[in-house]
């Protein structure tokens, strides 16, 4: 196959060029390199042994596809931390809409699957928990968070219209709180949070005073979920994350332990829109894909850690 990747400089977008260049198909990817890195470039040029195919360019823009058709492009170009809502505001909106338009033409035009990155953050500040793929959330336009949560919502919108109207094959892959390797130090997401503080002797910050709670998934059974759901066509939209339930203190504490530090917290109260939890109903993910997470917490944190010491 010929993959398309947007935002493959990113966090999820060069996990998923590897996964496809490790199974031998030819990859293009596309990105801004706004919040991707240059590294992650570098890194698959030097493992793809010419299948690899880099375009520097902000897909909300019409971009061009050298060398013929794809055959299947995820669509993963956003940036998606907390501290990107304010200063990155409108280049949130303009990927997830604009961009995600450019992507299902492209899809439209070339016969392809598109897979659409969307998120938890769709359900807004649940009042059901977990939250099942029907539950249409509590969500509030005026908020800061609106331009990651609504921009996410009207990008599944258009790629329901394209299927419905143009006969697009899509997906919908409502992503939740994804962790690993190559995360940025400065993501503003917890757990990179949590050990940046560690690593340079601050104290953890616990947003909601710490009695928040999130699922974390380890982004190898992400990708594997990914994946899968590209043979899977219309049981859109889906579920992806790990179910295990934790509070943030407690993860706190954990990766205290595990780098081998005292316990230092500094309580706040945190946003008022922030979710107070986010744990998914993975009912269809395990039925569909017939996968369930492999790595428990406790192993992500310690592979997560590693890498973060070990990076330069």
């Amino acid at each position: 196959m010929r993959v398309l990747v947007t935002g493959a400089a990113g966090f999820l977008g060069v996990h998923l060029c590897e996964r496809y260049l490790r199974l031998g198909h030819e990859v293009v990817g596309l990105d801004n390199l706004v919040t991707g890195s240059r590294k992650n470039i570098d890194y698959l040029e030097e493992l793809a042994s010419g299948r690899f195919c880099f375009i520097e360019e902000d897909v909300s823009n019409s971009f061009y596809v050298p060398q013929g058709k794809v055959d299947l492009i995820f669509h993963f170009a956003s940036p998606a931390s907390p501290v990107d809502f304010g200063r990155l505001a409108f280049e949130i909106i303009d990927a997830n809409v604009s961009g995600t338009r450019q992507c299902l033409q492209l899809a439209e035009q070339d016969g392809a699957i598109l897979v659409f990155a969307s998120t938890s953050e769709v359900y807004g500040d649940a009042r059901v928990s977990p939250q099942p793929e029907d539950y249409s959330g509590n969500v509030d336009v005026t908020s800061p968070r609106a331009v990651y949560d609504e921009a996410k919502r009207m990008g599944e919108v258009l790629c329901y219209t394209y299927n419905r109207v143009c006969d697009v094959d899509i997906r919908v892959a409502r992503i939740f709180n994804t962790y690993g390797p190559r995360m940025r130090i400065d993501d503003g997401r917890v757990i990179p949070n949590f050990i940046r503080a560690v690593l340079r002797g601050e104290e953890m910050e616990l947003r909601r005073y710490g009695r928040a709670t999130r699922s974390f998934c380890y982004v190898e059974d992400t990708i594997e979920a990914l994946v899968r759901l590209v043979d899977v066509p219309g049981v859109s939209p889906m579920n992806i994350g790990n179910d295990r339930e934790i509070r943030i203190e407690e993860l706190g504490e954990l990766i205290a332990d595990f780098m081998g530090v005292p316990k230092s917290f500094r309580r706040v109260e945190g946003d008022i829109d922030e979710p107070f939890n986010r744990r998914p109903d993975l009912h269809m993910m395990k039925k569909h894909l017939n996968f369930e997470p492999r790595w428990d917490l406790d192993r992500g944190l310690k592979e997560t850690i590693r890498w973060f010491r070990l990076r330069p």
